[in-house]
């Protein structure tokens, strides 16, 4: 007897999530030097971390061999701080990510569902089938969430409903009106999860203002992440604000321990350093004009995106995934769980990153 056959099937038939081709991995198969190869896969910051965010890192080396806060304190009373929260509506995790698995580790299981879009974050469908709990996909619309459908796929069995805005991997947004008629349909006792991982790189006037909701709605929960504009995202800390009640349930099955000290200090510093934020979303936007541009010029089309990557319609993705690949330039093919064959996720870079992926996807599309 395969000694696997005991793990529920449900698990034994999860694929796997496959992250973004780390540099040196690339650099091995192709015989590359890391120094010329430009990764725009995972949605980084390129501008690393900002100067406040080095010094706490710096601080913290000389207490590595003890145990972190396990309550995180100061970071979460820093979130409390900036959110006009009560300490105990903060959750926090390793990573975004962690957060969402949280939620269905709290909130679902055999029996139960969990509604999501067509071409959403993966994690939803994974941490749904993960927990053994039935997965509902709705159609997408235009590439995003079509809220209303997704309202009326809810069923008797549903608990959790998931939103990624702006989504990963399209870049499309719901709008506030729109979310909030969606929380305002969902029955109570559904979980309604506003993921906003890419939040600080969109315009302050197209932002929910979710945080704020939640003394409405007690069944919003809403994550974010340090991964993406504060540039941690090596290190691995994101969050969820959420009603103390629903918080007390997920912090009840959150590892102690789950978020480490460097990252606590680094994330409690960032936090503070807006400077870095701003300039990580100017930075951001001239980099996207620069991407939509050299797009267009290519006579290629894309979906407009509110975050920090550019999802390309390039033909057969994956054929042109692997040319850029030989030529340093990694990318992300969004084929496959994602169900967009045609199109690849590039990251915005620096600007020399960009020029250099759109002279080789140029090269790449006349092979």
């Amino acid at each position: 007897m395969d000694p696997c056959e005991i793990s529920p099937a449900y698990v034994r038939a999860i694929a796997p999530y496959q992250p973004g081709k780390p540099i040196a991995e690339l650099a091995r198969e192709m015989g590359l030097e890391e120094k010329n190869i430009v990764k725009l896969a995972s949605n980084e910051n390129p501008r690393g971390v900002g100067p406040r965010t080095r010094a706490a890192i710096e601080r913290t080396l000389a207490e590595l061999s003890r145990y972190p806060d396990g309550n995180g304190f100061e970071l979460k009373d820093a979130l409390s701080r900036r959110y006009g929260v009560d300490m105990a509506q903060v959750v926090l995790g390793n990573g975004s990510n962690d957060v969402l698995e949280l939620v269905a580790l709290a909130f679902l299981g055999p029996g139960r569902s969990a509604v999501y879009s067509q071409h959403a974050f993966t994690v939803y469908p994974l941490a749904t089938q993960a927990r053994g709990a039935r997965g509902i996909a709705v159609p997408a619309k235009d590439y995003g969430h079509d809220l209303e459908t997704m309202a009326k796929a809810v069923d008797e069995e549903t608990c959790v409903l998931w939103i990624a805005n702006p989504n990963n991997p399209t870049g499309t947004l719901c709008s506030p009106a729109a979310l909030e008629a969606l929380l305002r349909r969902v029955p109570e006792r559904v979980m309604v999860v506003i993921d906003e991982a890419y939040n600080e790189y969109m315009p302050a006037d197209l932002r929910a203002d979710t945080v704020k909701w939640i003394k409405r709605y007690p069944n919003l929960v809403v994550t974010r992440t340090f991964s993406k504009a504060y540039g941690l995202a090596g290190l691995r800390v994101g969050y969820a604000l959420a009603h103390p009640s629903v918080a007390d349930v997920m912090n009840r099955v959150r590892q102690p321990f789950n978020v480490n000290s460097m990252a606590l200090a680094a994330a409690t510093a960032a936090l503070e350093d807006m400077e870095f934020v701003a300039r990580s979303f100017a930075d951001n936007l001239q980099g996207m004009r620069q991407m939509r541009e050299g797009a267009r010029g290519l006579g290629l089309t894309y979906i407009p995106s509110y975050a920090n990557f550019l999802t390309i319609r390039v033909g057969k993705a994956n054929e042109v995934y692997k040319r850029l690949l030989k030529r340093g330039v990694i990318v992300r093919p969004v084929g496959g769980g994602y169900e967009l064959p045609e199109h690849l996720r590039v990251t915005v870079g620096t600007e020399a990153e960009v020029e250099r992926f759109l002279s080789a996807l140029a090269a790449s599309l006349k092979e």
